[in-house]
Order: structure tokens, then C-alpha cells, then sequence
């Protein structure tokens, strides 16, 4: 049987307390890029020991300016953990170095773990291409799922002070405002959270690109990185999307809400949707590659709307509407002109 990985046994092998057996079960998780957003939640909690133990004060946790500061504190170098990151073969080496750097505080006896900082287990529900999912979390708020996405909250979600999820993929978000004001925050890994207390929004996070959409209420989009951009607080009808490659740009505008939150009902609204946009789409619902023949093609811009139930009808439409040749060849679709054929 597979040795459990939770909270607790990692702690453990950060302690250097775990058996062999289960430090190789915490290496094995942690060489997880699907892991990211859990670790990342523990990681937040040792931040919060931080602030304690050392006065940080920052909002959202800079692991950067964690490492650091940990890094001289006890007198080590980056490359050493560089090299222990190499040495275990880790894909995202930030989380590496720093459980590296907090290990070195254990072992030296400069950690007490208080009861409040336990995180209690993670309910984990993911989509299936070609699938939506409506889930009804402890709190009331109900989460719409779009298809080859990852949901991730805490049992206690009702009763716990702040109403966190995990999100990987897209979903669409009916927060139930309670009487106490209990925030609920949306964390993704594309380097910000979104916070509210009653509203319906949809979030992105694929591609290395993540999006927040506000359909009512108000939601505030905070960021990791304050070097980034300030806090955006989101109207109706409002859009903040964001580009792992360009981290400095930041854009908030007003756009037509339909086509970032129809997939909920099923539907696939373009409304001036290039068509490098429309394959992006179509690859991300049906789980097939979706080349576009002719690069000059992609801009190309396409509006209408189509059922999500039915890919053949879909592309039958896309090809008599837009004078397009659609191709299949096993799980690829290549779009391209009528005059090139």
C-alpha cells in the first residue's frame, strides 16, 4: 500500500523524523508539478510561522525574500541549494530550496509547530475532457468546473476563518455571502489570489496565462509579487488577465462577459475570437491538438455560438461559416483556408 503523503509526514521529513519509506513517499509527491497548489498552501503556513518568528508583514508570502532571509540566517549559499534541488530531481526547485532551508532550522531546534497552523486534508476534484462538474462546497458556494480542471479545498471550508480553494484549469465561482463576512480566496498558481465575499466570477489559469472575469458583485485580485502591480478591485463586467512570460503586465478592462463564462452551460461563445483564440478553446475542451495550417490565419476573428456537446457538428459549422478546411487525423483537427486546398 502507498505510504500516505499529508501535511503531518511532511513536516515529518522536514524534520528529518520520517522513515525511509516515507521520505521517499514525500520526494515522490513532491516531484508532482499537480502537487504545486497544496504545496504552496503549506508553504503559506510556514510563512505565517515566519511573521510570527521573525516579523515579516507583508499580506501574501514574497518566498523569494522567505528564502533569503532564511539563507542568511543560517549562513548558507544559493548554490548549495541549488545543488540539493538538482540532487533530487525536482521540477519546481523554489519549493525544494526552501524546504531545503527549513529543514537546516529544524534540525537546529529554532521550530515549535502550533496547533493553529495545522491544515486539516484537501478534497481534490478534477473534470475530464469533453465534461463540466457543478460542486457544492461546505459553505454553500458552488463551483461550475469546466472540462480538464482541478478543484482543491479543505473539509472545514464552512467553519474555517478564511474560505480558501485551489484552482488549476477554468471554473466559474457562486459565492454564498455568509453573515459574518467570511472572505473566500481563490488561489491559483499564476502568481495571484482573488478574494470576495458574495459574487460570481469565472477564473483561468492554463497556458501560463491566468484571468479573473467579474460577472457581479466585487472581487479583489491580489498579487504575489507587489513589484507586479497593486491590488485590482474588479467591477461588473471587468476583466484582469495576466502572462507568466511578460510578469510586468497587468491588464484590467471592460469586455463582454458571455464568452469567458458560457462553457458553463455547455456553450462556446466567440465574439471576435481569433482563431489561434478558437483552437486554444477547443484543445482545452476536447483534449485534441488543434493546429492551424496557415499561421496568417490566426487572426482571423470568428463570433457565434456553439454547443459544447457535439465537436463534429462544432467544426462542421466553423468550416461553413468562415470558409474554413477542417481535417482530422487521429486526435489531431487542422484548420485550414479554402484556398490553399
Amino acid at each position: 500500500m502507498p505510504t500516505p503523503v499529508d501535511f503531518e509526514a511532511y513536516l515529518r521529513y522536514l524534520r528529518r523524523q520520517s522513515s525511509p519509506a516515507e521520505t521517499r513517499a514525500v520526494l515522490a509527491w513532491l516531484a508532482q508539478p499537480t502537487n504545486a497548489l497544496v504545496a504552496q498552501h503549506w508553504m503559506e503556513k510556514y510563512a505565517q510561522l515566519l511573521e510570527h518568528e521573525q516579523g515579516l508583514t507583508q499580506d501574501t508570502p514574497d518566498f523569494d525574500h522567505m528564502q533569503a532571509a532564511l539563507l542568511q540566517q543560517l549562513g548558507l549559499v544559493p548554490n548549495q541549494i541549488e545543488a540539493e534541488a538538482q540532487k533530487r530531481n525536482l521540477p519546481w526547485r523554489r519549493w525544494a530550496a526552501a524546504a531545503a532551508v527549513l529543514v537546516g532550522v529544524a534540525a537546529g531546534g529554532g521550530w515549535l509547530w502550533q496547533t493553529q497552523y495545522a491544515t486539516p486534508p484537501l478534497t481534490q476534484l478534477t473534470t475530464p475532457y469533453g465534461q463540466t462538474r457543478v460542486v457544492r462546497l461546505p459553505d454553500g458556494s458552488t463551483v461550475t468546473l469546466n472540462s480538464h480542471s482541478t478543484l482543491r479545498y479543505a473539509a472545514d471550508l464552512g467553519q474555517a476563518s478564511v474560505r480558501e480553494v485551489w484552482l488549476d484549469g477554468e471554473a466559474y465561482f457562486a459565492v454564498k455571502h455568509l453573515p459574518n463576512h467570511r472572505r473566500f480566496v481563490v488561489r491559483t498558481t499564476a502568481g495571484f489570489r482573488v478574494e470576495v465575499l458574495g459574487t460570481k466570477f469565472t477564473v483561468y489559469r492554463r497556458h501560463q496565462q491566468g484571468r479573473v472575469v467579474l460577472l457581479s458583485g466585487k472581487v479583489k485580485v491580489g498579487f504575489t509579487d507587489r513589484t507586479r502591480s497593486n491590488d485590482v478591485v474588479l467591477k461588473p463586467g471587468e476583466l484582469v488577465e495576466t502572462w507568466d512570460a511578460q510578469p510586468r503586465q497587468v491588464v484590467h478592462k471592460v469586455v463582454n462577459t458571455a464568452p469567458y463564462a458560457a462553457w458553463k452551460d455547455d456553450k462556446l461563445v466567440f465574439d471576435g475570437t481569433t482563431l489561434a483564440e478558437v483552437a486554444t478553446r477547443l484543445s482545452d475542451t476536447y483534449g485534441v491538438a488543434v493546429v492551424v495550417e496557415n499561421p496568417a490565419l490566426n487572426q482571423r476573428k470568428i463570433s457565434g455560438t456553439f454547443s459544447v456537446g457535439d465537436l463534429e457538428a462544432l467544426l462542421q459549422l466553423l468550416e461553413k461559416s468562415f470558409q474554413l478546411t477542417v481535417s482530422r487525423e487521429q486526435n489531431r483537427i487542422i484548420l485550414s483556408d479554402h484556398s490553399s486546398h
